[in-house]
């Protein structure tokens, strides 16, 4: 099982590999420090348990304590994390702890964004699979950070039929007969199934056992139509299209979740650093 543990000892071999061969010739072994590292931009915090664990994987002797938690809004300055130890292992660990911290931050700040926008709407952001392989459960935890609401985690917990998934026009007595089977071997998983008509909608509210209807392209006039159409009868998620340009505009349209691969795959990273007191 890939865990955060794994994710990090993996980034720390890829930066670390053989020895910091810069520490170990030109800093003193024994040499104190305290250290923070501190944002450099407004955002969103994520990802500052990882970067606690970055530092105690490469020392255990250091001193590490959080500042600030996950989903606190940051201004430019605010102390996230500080560190007290050998400077050696502060800056050993300095990089890979930065990485995540901006990466997964650059998620939440984002994330925060889109969640503003369709404020006071009822819709709720979702998230999609469209993330770093090997970073998922950090990447959707800063999407909880930012405010937004995870999907499936992976192709395993889920029922998600795409068209990919429907090589046929007319499949309703298969696809009833599958969804009963995977209820019935499964049960309590949710079961979504794509339209990009407002027939195939029509169609999925006469099926038994379909929680989530993905409604995929739709521009916001057939999406307020499958909106009465469906008439509460199943949670309705908008896909495709989705910006902070248009989010708005696809939340006030009455659907229960609006999903954006965005937040994930084109996040920018926040930008931190860390400051060094030597001797302290």
């Amino acid at each position: 099982m890939w865990t955060t543990e794994k994710l990090i000892a993996a980034a720390l071999e890829e930066d670390v590999g053989g020895g910091d061969v810069t520490c170990q010739f030109f800093v003193p072994a024994d040499e104190p420090c305290s250290a923070r590292i501190f944002a450099k931009q407004p955002g969103v915090l994520a990802g500052i348990a990882v970067a606690v664990e970055v530092f105690r994987q490469v020392d255990p002797e250091l001193k590490v304590n959080a500042a600030r938690q996950d989903g606190e809004a940051l201004a430019v300055g605010d102390t996230v994390l500080e560190i007290n130890g050998t400077t050696r292992s502060v800056l050993t660990g300095e990089r890979t702890a930065l990485n995540f911290v901006q990466r997964l931050s650059g998620i939440a700040t984002l994330t925060r964004r889109y969640v503003d926008e369709i404020s006071g709407t009822g819709a709720r952001l979702l998230d999609t699979r469209k993330t770093t392989p090997g970073w998922r459960v950090l990447e959707k935890a800063a999407v909880k950070a930012g405010g937004a609401v995870n999907h499936r985690m992976g192709l395993y917990d889920m029922v998600m039929v795409k068209d990919n998934h429907l090589l046929a026009e007319d499949r309703r007595e298969a696809l009833q007969e599958a969804i009963h089977r995977v209820k019935a071997a499964r049960p309590g998983i949710r079961v979504e199934l794509e339209a990009d008509r407002i027939d195939q909608v029509r169609m999925f509210l006469d099926l038994d056992g379909v929680d989530v209807v993905l409604l995929d392209n739709m521009d916001p006039d057939r999406l307020r139509a499958c909106v009465q159409l469906v008439d509460h009868r199943v949670e309705l998620e908008a896909s495709g299209g989705v910006t902070l340009k248009t989010i708005r505009a696809i939340a006030e349209t009455g659907v229960d979740f609006i999903s954006c691969g965005a937040i994930t795959h084109s996040a920018t990273a926040l930008d931190f650093s860390l400051e060094l007191l030597r001797g302290a």
